[in-house]
């Protein structure tokens, strides 16, 4: 928020001179201090606090970002607010108000785009085709409608809200604010009704100094707010544009990696294990071979060669068996 509101400063600006005591409105009593000279005094602590209250909803409203309407046709208000909206980047009425500016917004923006088709029509070389009375009737028709209506050319739309300096002379701006029920924050002396006004600041709206001082910290507390949505909105494209780029083949690519990097340690344990299996298996085989070779004692070779000789015999009983045998069936 913008910084707080010093009473002091207020005093020194003339903010609590108020009207003379005949030409006071009664519904005004709350903000009145005092009487002095025939002229009341307003109440700065009341002021302060209004202007608070102001700034914060001021705020709000430019960081959701909605245009605030600045009107002030006073001569001594004329130059003040329009340095002070330019450089919180809003629209600003200083000349005539243009009746049905908010209640007739269609027209007027009509009138605006005809600003831009004057203009196209200069950069196109349309515009040199025309007679010089042509030209200078379109001159000063360009020149008129930028006087009253170019302030509010990027106010595509009507405002979040309307900020009015001195409710008695924007008496229509205000009506119109109300038929359309848009807020209406406004500096209001003690010859005004503050029932017309949504947020009401008690000041002085005749002097230089006391609106210079009410406008400027509102127009801080519009920077603020504008501030706070331009970092909101590059954080929130920031957040966006990572999603994004993670969603990418490349970034999957990435991610993979990065598993793969983090699933190494154990792939390398296992293969090692593997490794030493393969190496104990030629092991594993010869101790089981040297389990099933058969013992090769002396008992045993000795039954072995025995069994072979008995083989032997048998083998040449039959052959000697045999020839007999022919011969006695040769005999019969």
């Amino acid at each position: 928020m913008a910084n707080k509101v010093e009473v002091k400063d207020l005093l020194d600006a003339g903010v609590h001179f108020g009207h003379l005591t005949r030409r006071w409105n009664p519904n005004m009593a709350p903000y009145v201090y005092m009487e002095r000279n025939g002229i009341h005094i307003i109440n700065l602590y009341k002021t302060a606090a209004k202007m608070q209250e102001a700034g914060e909803a001021l705020k709000k409203i430019a960081a959701s970002g909605r245009k605030i309407l600045f009107v002030a046709t006073k001569k001594q208000a004329k130059e003040i607010v329009t340095d002070l909206a330019v450089k919180a980047n809003m629209p600003y009425i200083t000349e005539r108000w243009p009746g049905g500016m908010l209640t007739n917004f269609v027209t007027i923006r009509k009138a605006v785009k005809k600003m831009a088709t004057i203009d196209r029509m200069k950069k196109d070389g349309t515009f040199n085709t025309l007679s010089k009375k042509e030209r200078l009737q379109v001159d000063r028709l360009r020149a008129k409608l930028e006087k009253n209506l170019g302030s509010i050319v990027d106010m595509s739309r009507l405002p979040a809200a309307v900020f009015v300096v001195d409710i008695m002379r924007e008496h229509i701006a205000i009506k119109e604010a109300q038929k359309l029920n848009i807020p209406i924050f406004a500096m209001v002396d003690t010859n005004s009704d503050p029932r017309e006004v949504d947020y009401v600041i008690p000041s002085n709206d005749d002097a230089s100094k006391s609106i210079e001082k009410v406008v400027s910290y509102l127009s801080e507390a519009i920077v603020e707010g504008l501030s706070e949505r331009k970092s909101s909105k590059e954080s929130k494209e920031g957040e966006e544009k990572e999603e994004k780029t993670s969603k990418t083949p490349r970034a999957k690519k990435a991610k993979e990696d990065v598993a793969v990097a983090a699933a190494a340690p154990e792939a390398k344990v296992a293969k090692e294990e593997v490794k030493e299996d393969v190496a104990a298996a030629p092991k594993a085989k010869e101790s089981k071979e040297e389990v099933e070779v058969p013992s090769t004692a002396p008992e045993d070779k000795e039954a072995m060669k025995e069994a072979k000789k008995e083989v032997k015999l048998e083998s040449k009983k039959e052959t000697l068996a045999k020839p007999a045998s022919e011969e006695t069936e040769e005999k019969e």
